[in-house]
């Protein structure tokens, strides 16, 4: 029995026009001769009256205390897909296509209790299976399973399109479709880089990397499942016919059928806004201070990033929302610090710097020449990260997709030497 997955996004069956669309591609998998699970979000966007969004708020106009359980919020944002299955199943019924609804626990996904974040624990494939055997299309609701004990929980931030990936590993299915709003993954976001353009072939750790550093297209979560299990992911538009941004394995062939992995020492550009710099000084009499400084961020569940560690300064960056619990935690502590704000995060991302020297002396010159400053770098052995002011950013942005020509489509046996 060959399996697809498909996943359709919030905005690909927010209207009746995008759900035919959506069942054209369900149909178009079947003719392929594949047996289509279909995974769904809540349909469209925050301030639609089934969004996620829209239902999490609801408790808060109801109990101006604030008080609510996280249970109970659980089980009102699950509500927002298993409206659309069931929206989309009738809608798949009418086009004549047999199919059913099922919530993420009907589907066999069970999760470990933590309300909000769960992580699926298991998954139970028979009752799904015995739907597909009968030439039917389960439509099932996303970003949600439920505990041994019976409570339901949500997924967290892209669940849906980690409830897809489990699914395609639990069903052995071929592959999953991540259809939505764009043509797939780009070179940078398109809003501020008029030429960019969509990446033919990423390795899972490479979109991975493009998602931690801000781009939104796809959750890491689900990239780091469907790596575990390689299974092929493709990224694309609900109503283009272009093929979209195949996330697999293999950084130098792909996947069969799916053409070759753009052999670049510079893949994509990602970047994060709301940032700012914290740089907390201590005297070598303070350095018992250093631990408790991370023990007390860690404690208040503050991320930090770009963290940087030397005897007498330490330097890390938050996002500006939790600057005020950071420095309440600082003052606190008696210890003495300076904040930057207005900061921003860009990172460039590729598997062919790995190894490979001078990557960044070239980064520090393109964004020197626009005499752009830059407050702190980090590095894996796949992403460089540097810390500038938001007002700099566009700039930043454009600058190095330029220098490292990502508007262009390598040749196959192009290799950008640094």
């Amino acid at each position: 029995m060959k399996i697809i997955v498909q996943k359709f996004g919030g905005t690909s069956v927010a209207s009746p026009v995008l759900r035919a669309e959506a069942v054209n591609r369900v149909r178009e998998a079947r003719e392929r001769g594949y047996k289509p699970v279909v995974v769904v979000s809540a349909m469209g966007r925050a301030g639609d009256p089934y969004a996620t969004d829209t239902l999490r708020d609801l408790p808060s106009s109801a109990c101006l205390c604030g008080e609510y359980s996280l249970r109970d919020l659980d089980l009102i944002m699950c509500c927002g897909e298993i409206i659309s299955a069931v929206v989309m199943a009738a809608t798949l019924c009418d086009r004549g296509l047999i199919s059913l609804a099922l919530t993420g626990w009907q589907a066999g996904m069970i999760t470990d209790g933590n309300y909000g974040e769960a992580q699926v624990i298991d998954f139970q494939p028979e009752r799904l299976l015995a739907h597909l055997r009968n030439d039917e299309v389960v439509v099932v609701a996303g970003f949600q399973g439920i505990t041994p004990e019976g409570e339901i929980n949500t997924l967290g931030r892209g669940g849906s399109d980690t409830s897809a990936v489990i699914l395609g590993a639990g069903l052995g299915a071929e592959r999953v479709e991540i259809y939505t709003d764009v043509n797939g993954i780009m070179t940078a976001d398109p809003r501020l880089v008029q030429d960019a353009r969509i990446i033919d072939h990423l390795t899972y750790n490479e979109v991975c990397q493009l998602a931690y550093e801000g781009a939104k297209v796809i959750h890491p979560r689900a990239v780091e499942v469907a790596m575990h299990h390689n299974i092929p992911l493709i990224v694309k538009h609900l109503r283009e016919s272009e093929s979209g941004t195949v996330i697999s394995r293999d950084p130098a062939v792909g996947e069969p059928g799916f053409g070759k992995k753009e052999l670049r020492v510079i893949t994509g550009i990602a970047h994060s806004t709301g940032l700012a710099q914290v740089i907390v000084e201590m005297t070598a009499e303070e350095a018992d201070l250093e631990l408790a400084v991370f023990e007390r961020l860690a404690a208040d569940r503050i991320s930090i990033d770009l963290i940087s560690l030397f005897p007498e300064r330490k330097f890390f960056i938050v996002q500006e929302e939790k600057l005020a619990q950071v420095e309440a935690i600082l003052n606190s502590l008696g210890v003495k610090y300076q904040v930057l704000r207005g900061c921003a995060k860009v990172s460039v991302v590729g598997l062919g710097m790995r190894n490979l020297p001078g990557v960044m002396a070239r980064v520090v010159q393109a964004l020197h020449e626009k005499r752009i400053r830059i407050l702190q770098t980090g590095d894996s052995n796949i992403t460089i990260s540097l810390l500038i002011r938001e007002e700099d950013l566009p700039e930043a942005i454009r600058t190095l997709h330029d220098h490292f020509k990502l508007s262009v489509p390598p040749s196959d046996d192009e290799r950008v030497l640094a």
